[in-house]
């Protein structure tokens, strides 16, 4: 992951910055041993469709899969709190790009509203390396009562969750 976003910095021609989440922001902020082979990023300053000029010459130069660096987690990006950014963990910081990453406690709220299996060892894992679960927890309900779609369920699997460790 490293080696791409060195190598897309080194190509790029203007100020990008990514907002990372999903098992790249797991891997580079929060140093879970997870296999992955993509990053999940939203981009700042650049359009997708600008972006993927880079994307596809980083893959071509690293023998990488055209979709690395991919939007996936902005699914659940109206799910995070409103000052997010003031929690975002720098993972890479170069000529042109910079990387960062969602904190533990915003990875958790994604990973509840998405609630896969495989979701339930990630959240397990965040909340023992310190997720601030009571943050979470208050942001989820606040969202239900807002009726955002998906919070009755992110609130079950965060309690079940919090039942199993």
């Amino acid at each position: 992951m490293r080696k791409a976003l060195q190598r897309l910095d080194e190509i790029l021609e203007r100020e990008l910055t990514l907002i990372i989440g999903g098992g790249g922001a797991m891997i580079l902020a929060h140093h879970f041993p997870l296999s992955t082979t993509d990053i999940d990023a939203v981009p700042k300053g650049m359009d997708l469709a600008a972006l993927d000029q880079y994307v596809k010459r980083v893959a071509e130069d690293l023998a990488l899969p055209g979709d690395w660096l991919n939007p996936y987690f902005s699914t659940f990006a109206h799910t995070l709190p409103s000052d997010y950014g003031a929690r975002l963990i720098e993972v890479f910081g170069g000529r042109h790009l910079t990387a960062l990453a969602l904190s533990k406690e915003e990875m958790l709220i994604m990973k509840c509203f998405a609630h896969r299996q495989k979701d339930v060892a990630h959240a397990k894992a965040l909340i023992k390396a310190g997720a601030d679960v009571a943050r979470v927890e208050k942001h989820i309900q606040s969202l239900q009562k807002k009726r955002i779609p998906g919070a009755a369920e992110a609130l079950d699997f965060l309690d079940d969750v919090m039942e199993q460790k």
